[in-house]
Formats: structure tokens, sequence, C-alpha cells
């Protein structure tokens, strides 16, 4: 289990320090920049539906990694500059290794998950040249990651660390796979030991996310601030996903106006951030400004066509009755996520009660490849829809096992006890979700409103 006083024990010690930034975390692997080791805590960045495909051969690899990068960045320069070296002379792991990173960076900055494809390309050239380069297997960790190829990704990370048990790169990917398929212990060990080794953005950035699931959402803020201070400005990706990261605590919290602000932030070192867009236009929603809302998603929407981004504003088009329009959003749910993304799709049909048979398919298949709380909710609400109670009532109890304040899973937990009868506690789950975070999500919301005003006796009648 997560050590609290260690992760407190690292903010007492270092709260007066500004951390190592990012930077200095290519000790660890020098062919790797320090995109390797962002934290990744939150859940995988969605395949888009144009991917590349994985290559097939090294010939076919070699092409794919080589491709000329669209762009005139640094890091777009910096891609240019490894392929001319890789095309005029044989080049060892590291080399390919670092081109492959620069790709993962690339990805993020542009929010283009399909760049990860050159990458993994890279990493089989790597391995192919030198089995076993820590370098090499860490990018392919990476990679597996973005795949949601967890139990791989765990596996690549094991044999890094076989190598040198103190590679924090290993360490980040270990916990996040181990995360995702709920092994949660294992995920706080791991990035405990990135906290002992290298407190900075990446470690801290991880023990709050860990901090915030078990329910501790003051130390979580406390740690994340952590990150933040230790983030690095010539790295502004790095720290928009940090900003975003703490922002969207205070969103779960019902601090609507301090999310704001700190999705403002996050824009500011890294425009047009996606998720920072559509934090904000999650504060937009919950103040009924439809239309502000539209225009954030709209933006986040072209940049990264993410379904979990599509169901929202396909919302706030509703909202704001542009009904064809909501159509089209949501239509695009449907078509990423039958590609990309089943636990967004299973949940978005079972938030809509939307081809039920369907959504429990899919979150029947979700969960067989990964187990965390996210995982486990919406397969409960899959479940609940098609009238398999019981069954929901376990899913839900393991996405609260933690003790997670999520408004989202505190009422689907509530609804699931008051269909089985439990009214009490049914009720107090349900009441708790809305004092959370009353504006949690369109749907879910007016539905957990519904809900208590239904088992609400008539103004007048008797007691």
């Amino acid at each position: 289990m997560l050590r609290r006083t260690g992760f407190l024990f690292a903010c007492a010690a270092l709260s007066g320090f500004p951390g190592c930034t990012r930077r200095s975390r290519t000790e660890a692997a020098p062919a790797a920049p320090a995109a390797a080791e962002r934290s990744a805590a939150a859940p995988a960045p969605t395949a888009r539906a144009d991917e590349a495909p994985a290559p097939s051969g090294l010939d076919a690899a070699r092409r794919l990694a080589l491709a000329a990068p669209a762009g005139a960045s640094a890091v777009d320069g910096e891609i240019a500059a490894l392929s001319r070296r890789l095309e005029q002379a044989p080049g060892g792991a590291d080399l390919w290794s670092a081109l492959g990173y620069a790709w993962i960076r690339k990805a993020r900055a542009s929010s283009d998950p399909s760049l990860y494809g050159r990458a993994g390309a890279c990493a089989e050239i790597a391995l192919a040249q030198a089995e076993g380069d820590r370098a090499s297997l860490n990018l392919r960790g990476l990679v597996l990651l973005h795949d949601r190829r967890f139990a791989e990704a765990r596996g690549a990370a094991e044999q890094a660390l076989a190598r040198d048990e103190g590679d924090v790169i290993a360490l980040g990917t270990l916990s996040d796979a181990s995360l995702e398929l709920g092994l949660f212990d294992a995920a706080a060990a791991a990035a405990q030991r990135m906290v002992d080794l290298r407190p900075g953005l990446p470690s801290y950035a991880r023990a709050a996310h860990l901090r915030w699931l078990q329910g501790d959402a003051a130390a979580a803020q406390r740690i994340i601030r952590l990150a933040i201070g230790a983030g690095d400005r010539r790295e502004p990706e790095a720290l928009a996903w940090a900003l975003t990261e703490a922002a969207t605590m205070l969103w779960h919290e019902g601090d609507h106006e301090a999310a704001d602000r700190g999705f403002e932030r996050a824009l500011a070192a890294q425009g047009e951030y996606p998720p920072a867009l559509a934090g904000r236009a999650r504060v937009a929603l919950a103040r009924g400004a439809w239309g502000r809302a539209v225009e954030l998603l709209e933006r986040a929407h072209r940049r990264s066509p993410e379904p979990t981004i599509a169901w929202l504003l396909g919302d706030a088009r509703t909202a704001a009755g542009d009904h064809a329009g909501a159509a089209q959003a949501y239509a695009s749910v449907v078509e990423v996520g039958r590609r990309s993304d089943r636990r967004t799709l299973a949940l978005y049909y079972a938030t809509k009660d939307l081809e039920r048979d369907e959504a429990l398919r899919l979150a029947a298949e979700e969960r067989r490849v990964r187990a965390d709380i996210t995982t486990e909710d919406a397969h409960a609400w899959a479940l609940y829809r098609a009238g398999k109670l019981t069954e929901a009532r376990a899913a839900s109890d393991r996405a609260l096992a933690l003790g997670t304040r999520d408004a989202r899973l505190l009422y689907h937990a509530g609804a699931i006890r008051i269909a089985l009868g439990d009214l009490k506690e049914g009720e107090r789950l349900v009441r708790a979700a809305l004092a959370l975070n009353p504006r949690f999500d369109m749907t879910g919301a007016v539905e957990a409103e519904r809900l208590l005003a239904q088992r609400r006796p008539p103004v007048g009648s008797a007691r």
C-alpha cells in the first residue's frame, strides 16, 4: 500500500526547494529525452482512427521511423537531424532510441497520438540491434502503454529494471501499467521508489494521482504543486499536463472557479492544449455557458478528436440547441470509440442508456485487459443498464475500493444500491455525489437529481 508518510516526508523535505527538473532525468537513460518520464498516471492517450499501423519487418519499420516530420518546431528539427544521421550511416540502438523519444515528444506536443507508431518502429529497430538495451526497452514500454497493452508494458519495465533497479523511467512505466491492471499496491510501490530516487515532476505527479485515488484530495493538491514547481518551462507540454491534473482535481472537488484558473494556467503554458480546453469547457457547462463550452470544445476537438472530447462537444451542442451538430459529435464518439477506445464508448452508451448489449460487451472486453477503477465503474454502469444488478454491485464496490472522491463513481454506486433495495445507503451516495460536484456530468447529474426527487415525498404529504 502507498506509504503516506513516504510521500508526505518528500513534500516536507523539499517544500522549499525547486526539485529536480525534468532535464536531470536523462541520467537514467542518456539516449532518452526527459519527456520519457512524463507522468502518465492519467489514462493513456487515445489512439486516433488514422493511426499508422504497426510496422511489419525492419525495412517497413525503418521507413516509418524516418518519415519526415510535419512542422518547424525544435523537436521537428531534432527529428530531422537524427533522421539524416541514420540515413547517411548505420546507427546503433542509442540513435534509434533517441529518435523514438523525439517522436513521442512530437506526439505529445502536437496531440497527435498516431506518431507513437513511429516511436514504436524506432524501438523495434533498436531492440533488433541490441536486445535488452534499457533505453530501447523503456521506449517500447511507453509505446505499449499508449497502445493499451498494459501487461506487455509492465513486462518491458520489469526487463529494464532487471538491468538497473534504479531506472526511474522503467519505474514510471511499471507504476502506470500496474495501475491500469488494477495492481494498486505495485503501482504505489514503484511510484514511491521514484520519489525516493528522483523527486521531480514525473514522480510527484504520480504520487499526487495515487493519493487522489485514495481520497486524500488535500495531500494530492500539495504534491501536485511540487510537481508543477519542479517543471521546466522549456518543456511546456509536461508543465501543461501537470497544471491540468491539478485543475482536474479541483474540478472533482466542485471548486469550479479554482479549476478554471488552473486550466487557464495550463493553456498559458501550452496554447490550445486539448485537455485544458476541455477542462475549461466542463466549467462553462457547469455554469450554463453553452456557447462558450461549444467554442472551447470545437477548438479541442480539432486538435485531438478523442471520444471524451467529442462526447462533451455533443453535450454542449445539445444544450445550445444545435441538435444536428450534437448528432455529428456523438457519431464521432461511436466511430473513434469502436476503433480505439472501447471503455469510453461503453461508458458513453451506458450513460446515455443506448445500445445496452453493446455497452456491456465493450465494457466486458475492456475489463479483460485492465482493471483500474474507471474500467470497473464503466463495467458496473453497463451491467446496471443491462439489469444485471448483483454483478453491477460487485463491480461498483471494486470501483469504490480506494475511496476515490469522484462524483460519477458515487452516483453510479448509489443508483445501483437503490435498485437493489438498499435505499438508505444508495441515497446517501447519490447525495454525496451531488454535494461533491453538482454538475459532474450533463446526463448523470440530471439523473441523480431525478432519482432523489422520486424518493422524496411530495410537499405537504403525510410523513
